[in-house]
């Protein structure tokens, strides 16, 4: 996931010495790239909104789900929660069975900024968590993530945010793009604030992205020609 991008040290206005040196952007993927949703497809597996909100906060729960995001096979997930819970069997396997059909698709205004970002030579990479037996179908249908200089995917990582460790990974890999690069010179975009929390106390400088004009303007005020 390569490409042959200028490599800039300082991407900062060099006149603006309140600004951060900010060499890498760090994108965040559900939430500010991706509109992945649950109940995208349990609306029509389950019309009821009580009912179906039921069902994904205690049985398909986002704590379930998340451990398929730190490596724990789709089949193995399925098989535990089906023996907790069998008298709800086809719709604990419809939730990987037709995964796609919770992706609903990209967030434009996010992509807009990546894209942006790309153009203007600065270099953007991935973090993201996500299941690597999930992952391949994003890589394979959108096609603006292969403008990442790297993306780390939480489940072949074995391991997710908000945990050190797996920030830790992804400065190594960045580094192998950007020699050098330390934690204060990178800028993470996740929509979550336990994410965002965690990347700052690493020494990162992070944005919580709820808005992306919003993100811009954080960006510009770090120096970043967003």
């Amino acid at each position: 996931m390569q490409t042959t991008l200028p490599d800039p040290t300082h991407l900062a206005d060099n006149h603006a010495h309140n600004r951060a040196d900010i060499r890498a952007v760090v994108f965040d993927f559900g939430g500010v790239l991706f509109d992945w949703n649950p109940h995208h497809l349990y609306q029509e597996l389950i019309p009821d909104a009580q009912e179906r909100e039921h069902f994904l906060t205690h049985v398909c729960s986002s704590e379930w789900n998340i451990q398929q995001d730190a490596g724990r096979s789709l089949h193995d997930g399925t098989e535990l929660l089906v023996a907790q819970y069998p008298q709800h069997e086809a719709l604990i396997r419809a939730f990987y069975a037709r995964w796609s059909e919770m992706l609903q698709g990209a967030l434009d205004d996010g992509v807009a900024l990546l894209r942006g970002l790309h153009a203007r030579g600065v270099p953007v990479f991935g973090l993201t968590n996500w299941s690597d037996e999930t992952f391949p179908y994003a890589l394979a249908n959108y096609d603006f993530l292969q403008l990442f200089r790297d993306i780390v995917v939480s489940g072949a990582e074995k391991c997710i945010k908000p945990d050190d460790i797996i920030y830790q990974i992804a400065l190594e890999r960045y580094r192998q793009h950007l020699p050098d690069l330390q934690p204060q010179q990178i800028v993470f975009i996740d929509d979550l604030a336990r994410n965002v929390e965690a990347a700052r106390r690493l020494g990162w400088h992070a944005i919580q992205h709820v808005d992306c004009q919003q993100t811009i303007r954080q960006l510009q005020a770090l120096g970043v020609p967003a």
